[in-house]
């Protein structure tokens, strides 16, 4: 196993160890019980003549490093799996069965995760294995996979004695839209740009910055202070934004309607200053490799602290409003609970994490741009319910408020370097058999791009890990001794993302 600390990081192919693999695993496994603070980031996987090579991603939250180690193996073979003690290698022995058939023995949760094109067990979607309990009380809830209203495909499988909910088991993979293929096809370096601000329309900011250092790295490209602060400012104001419109959600599901209008109503300023910026409400066409295609200039910076102060003062009153009132917090309050050895042992990213006292953050663990010259406070709760979620949505509108506008002091205090004319930088050749990892705190939590280059310096494999990836679990841990009528509002609590999965 090969340790850095740097993010993003790059390696040339050749450096990443080849282990035999059940020496890997173990080693993956030694490593992910050593301490709660470590975690799987990613595994992706690369063609090698007529086998696989597996490519494990891990990162310790403590240390601040990535450490990288891999194996090949070959499509049927039949390896131990490490997921019966560690819940959060499930989801990826489940990932590298489903696009290569290898069989990881004792993981009894061998189930399709998102059926790719190329899905090795070739079943159809209606053939999905639904957990089932026996019993004569038993009964089964099915909630899509087509929604009322405006919401992407998923299935909910619900296990219920009378009301409560025993067990609930999601299936997504309804859209599959091949989006690492594509990205992998397409040698347009504009293209692919468009395409990972697609993944996910409300984290545009998010994966277009994880892309960017991706290419970054394997380009040799820097880019200035000023793009590193302006992107910071970018992210803070996307996970504001989702912030405040979600608590607007949560405000409707508990019967608030002051709450769902006027949070819904402080989104929107929030969202048109991207359109200010760079055309576009969501940041789309913003973040490019090696550069930001428009300045924040003194002139938009004073425009967007006249608006963070509107909104700020709107916000901490209804907000203060929404935590004071009795109807809301009882509702919130010892509803869908998650402990702490729960998000630990699947592990959890992002606030689906930190609402049980597990504060995970890659801006304070792995910082990269801004983020290690201006330190950013860490919201965690301990209950791990509806209310911790609140809370932190809460607490993290404050403090990236107050990030953005330590951010914007900066640019000001650059004076006419902030204000000059964009230039695009060259973009060199990508480096031939090569990998670069990039790793970006968004609102859901951590974004994981994976860029794996051939001897022609082509993209030969692009992977993505979306948070939700590890938190739809954690949703279907917050339900069980619920009643099913507290499905809405635990979902709607972690507003996870279907397209972001779907990929």
């Amino acid at each position: 196993m090969i340790t850095c600390n740097q993010q993003p990081l790059t390696l040339a192919l050749s450096e990443v160890p080849v282990l035999p693999a059940a020496q890997a695993l173990e080693e993956i496994a030694t490593f992910l019980r050593g301490s709660h603070t470590r975690h799987m980031l990613h595994v992706v996987t690369v063609p090698v003549e007529t086998q696989i090579q597996v490519i494990a991603i891990l990162a310790d939250d403590h240390g601040g490093t990535v450490s990288i180690t891999s194996f090949l193996t070959h499509s049927g073979e039949v390896l131990p799996s490490i997921a019966p003690s560690l819940a959060q290698m499930h989801i990826f022995e489940r990932d590298v069965w489903e696009r290569h058939g290898v069989i990881f023995e004792g993981n009894q949760w061998l189930k399709p995760v998102r059926f790719p094109v190329n899905a090795s067990h070739k079943k159809g979607i209606d053939d999905y294995p639904f957990f089932r309990i026996g019993g004569g009380e038993i009964h089964e809830v099915g909630v899509g996979p087509i929604h009322a209203g405006v919401i992407e495909p998923g299935h909910f499988r619900f296990q219920c004695t009378g009301e409560d909910v025993v067990h609930l088991e999601i299936m997504l993979g309804y859209q599959h839209r091949d989006v690492e293929g594509e990205m992998v096809r397409s040698n347009n370096p504009n293209k692919r740009n468009v395409i990972v601000e697609s993944i996910a329309g409300d984290t545009t900011i998010g994966h277009a910055w994880a892309h960017a250092m991706v290419v970054e790295k394997l380009r040799e490209i820097t880019y200035d202070s000023v793009t590193e602060r302006e992107r910071a400012i970018a992210l803070e104001l996307e996970r504001i934004a989702i912030h405040v419109g979600d608590l607007g959600a949560l405000s409707l599901d508990v019967a608030w309607q002051l709450g769902s209008a006027y949070f819904g109503a402080l989104r929107t300023p929030l969202i048109n200053f991207f359109q200010h910026w760079c055309g576009n409400r969501f940041g789309k066409g913003l973040i490019r490799p090696g550069m930001n295609r428009f300045r924040l200039n003194a002139t938009l910076r004073s425009q967007m602290r006249d608006m963070l102060d509107e909104v700020d003062k709107k916000f901490t009153e209804l907000a203060n409003k929404m935590f004071d009132l009795p109807s809301v917090i009882t509702r919130f309050e010892k509803t869908g609970i998650v402990t702490h050895e729960q998000v630990c042992s699947i592990g959890a990213v992002g606030m689906s994490a930190r609402m049980s006292g597990l504060s995970r953050d890659i801006r304070k663990s792995h910082p990269h741009g801004a983020y290690q010259n201006l330190g950013i406070a860490t919201s965690v709760e301990h209950t791990g319910d509806v209310l911790a979620r609140a809370k932190i949505r809460r607490r993290e509108v404050d403090v990236s408020m107050k990030f953005i506008r330590a951010l914007l002091d900066e640019l000001d205090a650059l004076g006419d370097i902030s204000d000059g004319a964009r230039v695009a930088v060259p973009l060199a050749a990508m480096a031939p058999n090569a990998i670069a990892v990039a790793v970006v705190e968004a609102w859901r939590g951590e974004l994981v791009h994976v860029g794996i280059t051939d001897g022609n310096g082509d993209f030969a494999t692009y992977r993505v890990k979306d948070p939700s990836l590890h938190n739809w679990f954690v949703l279907a841990l917050s339900v069980r001794n619920n009643e099913i009528s507290d499905f809405p509002i635990c979902n709607k609590s972690f507003d996870l993302s279907y397209c972001g999965h779907d990929l």
